[in-house]
């Protein structure tokens, strides 16, 4: 009795030890002298170490920089600041509160670390990060980052055995409720009949069962239930969800989060890396990242977190290269003009008087208009003349087609004219008149517009093409069709035609179609007076290609600017890291500080760092703003990192090594 006594007095001091702990840190996390940290993850290099190949030591080569050679080696400053081969050893703690990331095909990574302190850590405690990324005027909520304490999970494990313990005592299968054994005493006592049913298959219904024993299967159960039980049961059943809150006090998450790691021993800070793409978009220049959360006990919050610090991301894109500069393309303008639409204008049987209301008449003859209003009051174009064109149907004699397509086409050509001219009144109407400076009313003559009816006879080259494309006719029907071809006699081969089986579908479904009226339009642009002129306009397609690489839309200025093969294809297929693609464009061009930068870029993700310095140095002393940016751009960066590049000071910009 005094082993157990001493056993229960030494469970009671664990406990009391381990509650003063946790109640010193959270008076520890209540003053503010810890908390957790969110820092830059270290740099990594974005080149590959391939230099096995370099006849000059490992980290040593030399660069031709115009007439002189420059001696490039791996370096830092030493104490006196001199620069001196070395092996840098990476930090262990990234202390900067901002990064250059660079945007490549549309996309930048977020890299940052999150760092709990040790003193933070508990193992009845559940730690909830809540990142969060401000991107302009945007707010993203990043998917929580979750330390669980061992004791707490086991909390949680505990709570889901007990729910799944309370589960398994609910009677799913009702039979269980029914004392067969009473059952089937009372029936082989009672009803010997049906007793003698247990060892024979004979199906027997529920409604033979009730008209021999007056009562129904379902009842005899009924009575032999445990009707105690299984309310109590059924009363289980009912509480699942309140006995789930019960024993499942806080949920184990799994969806949604991006880390829910369990900490088993404190021996350390934790740290977690944390990588998040994002895409890009216009006019976006930087991102900034916080870090707040909570602690919870059990299912208790006991600590808000605060918010941290942001970490600033400076994005830098190659798209910032392009070549805003104009391109303009030499265009040759034609004085005169044509265009010409087709409608189709139905006629009585040998009639050539223009019916508005016949079939689909008011329909065409509505967009004839249209485009005539069009014309009419275009502010770039005077209407010269409109010639419509007639074409007939085959069926009848040639030269009765020739005449009633001709005189449908001057029939069409009377009324639009006369429409014309009621229009253009009512035009001169609306506008007034005008009066000079003595008070004379001017009178300005209108232009009149001529149009000409021509016959196109009949249609048969619109039939040709009719047959070859029709779905319903088969291709032993075109066949026999085109053998006509050759009968020279057009009416021979219309009246041959009529033999045909299918040529009442030609007639009914071919031949309306057939019976076209085509308007040619004859413009001149107001003002001109030379036939041709020859100007330079700007070239539209390749502008927007221009801006498709600013908008960070590179799959699209890629399709317009493909083409050209010019400097800013060249930016677009580094941007979609095409890279042998602009290497060829780029070696064509004059070496200007833009294109020895990006041919710098290239060099370096080829790994072929020799040609990447030696281009990143001429870039630097054509122009000395590339001094800077280089810091920018992760293939230009590590070559700086590497190498100890820009260590002079920007006034006394030189490569001096």
């Amino acid at each position: 009795m005094k082993r157990i006594s001493y056993i229960f007095l030494a469970i009671a001091i664990l406990f009391a030890a381990v509650s003063c702990a946790s109640q010193r840190k959270m008076k520890t996390l209540q003053s503010g002298t810890i908390r957790p940290s969110l820092t830059l993850a270290k740099e990594q290099d974005y080149i590959p170490d391939i230099r096995k190949d370099m006849k000059a030591q490992r980290d040593t080569f030399v660069v031709k920089d115009g007439d002189r050679e420059v001696l490039i080696m791996k370096a830092i400053k030493d104490e006196d600041g001199e620069m001196v081969a070395h092996d840098v050893i990476d930090a262990a703690v990234v202390t900067a509160r901002f990064r250059n990331v660079a945007e490549r095909n549309g996309r930048v990574d977020i890299e940052f670390q999150v760092i709990v302190p040790q003193s933070m850590q508990d193992s009845k405690w559940q730690l909830r990060f809540r990142p969060q990324m401000y991107i302009m005027q945007d707010t993203l909520d990043l998917d929580p980052v979750i330390i669980t304490g061992a004791d707490y999970r086991k909390a949680q494990l505990r709570g889901y055995q007990q729910y799944e313990k309370f589960l398994s005592s609910i009677v799913t299968n009702p039979d269980e409720f029914v004392n067969w054994y009473l059952l089937e005493l009372f029936i082989e006592r009672n009803m010997p009949e049906l007793y003698a049913f247990k060892t024979d298959s004979t199906y027997v219904s529920d409604e033979l069962f009730a008209s021999y024993y007056g009562v129904t299967e379902k009842e005899a159960i009924e009575h032999y239930t445990d009707k105690l039980a299984r309310g109590a049961n059924n009363r289980k059943m009912s509480r699942k969800e309140k006995m789930y809150r019960r024993y499942v006090k806080v949920p184990i998450i799994t969806d949604g989060l991006r880390l829910d790691t369990v900490i088993q021993a404190y021996n350390g800070d934790f740290i977690y890396r944390y990588v998040q793409p994002i895409k890009t978009r216009p006019k976006l220049r930087k991102v900034d990242v916080v870090l707040s959360g909570d602690i919870y006990e059990s299912d208790r919050k006991i600590y808000d977190i605060p918010m941290s610090d942001p970490l600033t991301f400076y994005i830098s894109s190659l798209s910032a290269f392009v070549d805003n500069r104009e391109r303009y393309l030499t265009k040759v303008i034609e004085r005169r003009v044509e265009e010409n639409t087709a409608c189709y204008i139905e006629f009585a049987s040998g009639s050539f008087e223009v019916d508005e209301t016949m079939g689909n008449n008011p329909e065409e003859i509505g967009r004839i208009k249209s485009n005539l209003i069009s014309l009419i009051q275009n502010e770039k174009f005077d209407l010269d003349s409109i010639v419509v064109t007639s074409s007939a149907s085959p069926e009848g004699d040639l030269r009765y087609n020739d005449r009633l397509s001709k005189r449908r086409s001057e029939g069409i050509s009377e009324y639009f004219s006369r429409w014309m001219d009621s229009y253009q009144d009512s035009l001169e109407r609306e506008r007034g008149f005008a009066v000079d400076e003595d008070g004379n009313i001017i009178i300005k003559k209108r232009a009149e517009i001529p149009m000409i009816g021509r016959s196109n006879g009949e249609n048969w080259h619109m039939l040709n093409r009719l047959i070859e494309k029709d779905t319903v006719l088969t291709a032993e029907q075109k066949e026999s069709y085109c053998n006509l071809s050759s009968q020279l006699d057009i009416d021979a081969r219309e009246r041959a035609m009529q033999k045909f089986p299918y040529y009442r579908y030609m007639r009914e479904k071919l031949y309306p179609r057939l019976r076209t009226v085509r308007f040619d339009f004859h413009l001149h642009r107001k003002g001109m007076v030379k036939d041709t002129v020859h100007t330079t306009v700007l070239d539209s397609v390749y502008m927007d290609g221009v801006q498709a690489i600013r908008d960070r839309d590179y799959e699209t200025a890629l399709t317009l600017l493909r083409p050209y093969e010019d400097y800013n294809t060249a930016i677009a297929y580094l941007c979609m890291d095409y890279n042998a693609s602009a290497m060829q464009i780029l070696e064509k061009l004059d070496r200007n500080a833009q294109v020895n930068y990006m041919l710098a870029v290239l060099y370096s993700r080829r790994g072929e760092e020799q040609k990447a310095v030696e281009c990143y140095v001429r870039s630097c002393s054509q122009d000395p703003t590339y001094v800077h940016r280089g810091n920018l751009d992760p293939e230009i960066s590590v070559l700086i990192r590497r190498y100890g590049l820009n260590a002079q000071p920007e006034d006394e910009f030189e490569y001096s090594f």
